[in-house]
């Protein structure tokens, strides 16, 4: 059993060369199996289940290879990705089948630094059971990770003695040699001339910084302001306490002794205005009733609602002592009716509801039915494909031995041939050796030489007058050049000069003088400068008095905003308070259930109770063609969410009946 070593090489070679963006899993797998004809049979049996197993479950086993880069492996190459990927599978779908000693064997076989790294952070139990099953879940079933999780769990301390033998095995290696540092030798540069000292810039001149603003330094106004409306705030709910306490029983006064509306309001400001001064602050707000900032146009509308409603309450109140009827008789009818057609509209939502899972259950059971029947057909095809490919595996062995004798007789006609071949040179060269051939060589290259050059048919010129001639040709370029340098030497040195002299930027100007142009209003500059400054004092006053009109007419408006603010206020508990009084001694009637939910209910039990038949009725099937347990989790949130809408009508039928009296007054 030592070839497994070498067929997880195998194994990792085809699983470099697949690409899953181009390349397809059963390509690849043909390609293995064809390129695998050399090894035994169950050689190629072990890595074409192993490579199938990598490619099938390639999704969760990435998840923990990833991981594993992400935290333990930063120092890991990314070349041993599909090595940790074959020692995850083979730790979680083969361990049980292979055996703990084989399994060793084929680690200890690998690295052993990189393994015991992998499998110390592969069989830790704290991964296992946290987040290597919550992403394996959200892949495949969470029952069937869990039959994934649990044999790891168990293998877990046998794999911690494996571990702590390949720690003593990466103790014992001897640590690599280090190299010979390299020394390096300076380099053979030229030595630079020296550098002329520049003639310093100008400094520039920098433009005047723009002032820091006062407001950087000073605290901002927004939690002042928030303090004005917490005061503003608590006062308003004072001043409603206070007139909620005193107008109370104000509709059971009789009519002649009560006063007009008018002097009613007055006189209740008279008398509230000393004790809405000397009443405590509150010092917090109820959860459900957080002051709102409104904006102007939504303030004034809301006072003209409010201001509204109150003169139609006042109009319904005289109505009333005038002897007009009421119609509370008539609203309760309509709400009794409204709740009814709520109900019937409650059991058309029900029955549709259980009807669509009706035939979701339904359509389950038919699926179910029908992936048991294509399991079955799966089986046989499988022992079909068995008996297949072992037939072909024995006519692969016989067209083996076939083409082993066909070499053979290949490689001893060859022998043959090149004996022959030798055989033939040899006697070439006995018969092609002739003598007299080197001198007749030697007689053709000495013809075919060229002739001398001769002196007295082509003088040559003398060499010591070309040497004159090109010395004074130097000569005069040099002495041009030199007086060239000299010549632009003196013309820096005159340019330096210049812009070393002092010069007057500016022009002396008197700024009392009158100019004299002969113009109409001429003055000097100073009384033009006192003149812009007289100027600017007035256009100040000016906007300084704009400003305080224009701040006077913004505290006028704030006031008027205020005062309707506390009328809106006032006017939002009393309906508040008259809703809840109303409100409080209705209960809630039970929703009725209707005849068509029941018996669709009853459908969907017997449904349920077939399915569940069914599958214990069921062969268990393989580990990879298991099927899917949703059954029980589609009724399961089926039920939370009947139970939620439950939740949700008998709030909506609360805050109907606490609604109720409300509505029904801004209806009269």
């Amino acid at each position: 059993m030592g070839y497994h070593g070498k067929c997880i090489e195998t194994v990792i070679e085809q699983l470099d060369r697949f690409k899953p963006e181009k390349d397809s899993a059963e390509q690849l797998l043909e390609d293995a199996a064809a390129s695998l004809q050399a090894l035994s049979l169950e050689k190629q049996a072990f890595v074409l289940e192993v490579l199938s197993g990598c490619l099938e479950y390639r999704k969760p086993l990435a998840v923990v290879v990833d991981a594993f880069y992400a935290q333990e492996g930063r120092l890991c190459l990314w070349a041993d990705y599909n090595r940790f990927l074959v020692t995850c599978y083979l730790a979680t779908f083969q361990l049980q089948e292979l055996g703990f000693q084989l399994f060793s064997s084929i680690v200890k076989s690998q690295p052993a630094d990189k393994m015991r790294k992998f499998l110390s952070f592969f069989f830790n139990p704290l991964n296992l059971n946290s987040w290597v099953q919550d992403e394996w879940s959200l892949i495949y079933e969470k029952e069937l990770v869990q039959t994934w999780t649990a044999p790891l769990l168990r293998w877990q301390p046998e794999v911690q003695g494996l571990i702590n033998q390949l720690e003593g095995a990466v103790a014992i290696q001897p640590p690599p040699s280090k190299a010979k540092a390299t020394e390096p030798k300076k380099f053979n540069l030229t030595v630079p001339r020296p550098r002329a000292i520049p003639i310093p810039e100008p400094v520039p001149v920098v433009a005047k910084p723009k002032p820091v603003p006062r407001g950087t330094y000073q605290p901002p106004r927004e939690p002042q302001v928030l303090e004005m409306t917490k005061s503003f705030n608590r006062r308003k709910a004072e001043e409603l306490l206070l007139k909620a306490n005193l107008e109370e029983m104000r509709c059971a006064m009789p009519w002649a002794r009560r006063e007009p509306p008018l002097q009613a309001s007055k006189k209740l400001r008279l008398q509230c205005s000393p004790l809405i001064r000397q009443s405590p602050k509150l010092t917090f707000y109820p959860p459900n009733e957080v002051p709102v900032k409104l904006n102007t146009t939504a303030i004034l509308r809301e006072g003209a609602l409010y201001q509204r409603q109150v003169e139609k309450e006042l109009q319904r109140v005289d109505r009333l002592m005038d002897g007009a009827g009421d119609f509370s008789e008539f609203l309760e009818w309509q709400q009794k009716m409204q709740a009814k057609d709520r109900a019937e509209q409650r059991a058309a939502d029900a029955c549709r509801r259980l009807q669509g899972q009706l035939s979701r259950e339904e359509a389950a059971l038919a699926r179910q039915q029908l992936l048991q029947h294509n399991q079955r057909r799966a089986a046989q095809k499988k022992e079909e494909m068995a008996e297949l490919m072992q037939r072909c595996a024995q006519r692969r062995l016989q067209e083996e031995r076939s083409a082993k004798e066909r070499v053979e007789q290949a490689v001893e006609e060859q022998k043959n041939i090149k004996a022959a071949q030798m055989k033939l040179l040899r006697a070439r060269r006995q018969a092609g050796r002739r003598p007299g051939c080197r001198s007749v060589r030697a007689t053709s290259w000495r013809e075919a030489r060229p002739a001398a050059w001769d002196p007295e048919q082509h003088p040559r010129p003398p060499a010591q007058e070309l040497t004159a001639e090109t010395l004074a040709l130097h000569q005069r370029g040099a002495e041009a050049a030199r007086e060239e340098q000299r010549r632009r030497c003196e013309l820096i040195a005159h340019l330096r000069a210049v812009e070393t002299q002092p010069t007057r930027k500016g022009k002396l100007v008197d700024l009392t003088q009158i100019p004299g142009h002969g113009l109409e209003g001429e003055m000097s500059v100073v009384e033009l400068r006192e003149r812009l400054a007289l100027l600017k004092e007035a256009q100040q006053r000016e906007e300084e008095e704009k400003r305080d009109q224009i701040i006077q007419g913004k505290r006028a408006r704030s006031q008027e905003l205020q005062a309707a603010l506390e009328r809106i206020s006032l006017c939002r508990a009393a309906m508040g308070r008259s809703a809840a009084l109303r409100s409080r001694g209705q209960e809630e009637t039970p929703p009725a259930r209707d005849e068509r939910v029941q018996e669709l209910q009853r459908r969907m039990e017997e449904v349920a109770e077939r399915r569940r038949q069914a599958a214990q009725l069921t062969v268990p099937a393989s580990r990879a063609a298991r099927p899917k347990p949703r059954a029980q989790l589609e009724a399961q949130r089926w039920l939370k969410l009947e139970q939620s809408r439950e939740r949700r009508l008998r709030a909506l039928q609360r805050e109907s009946s606490a609604c109720g009296p409300a509505s029904r007054l801004e209806t009269a």
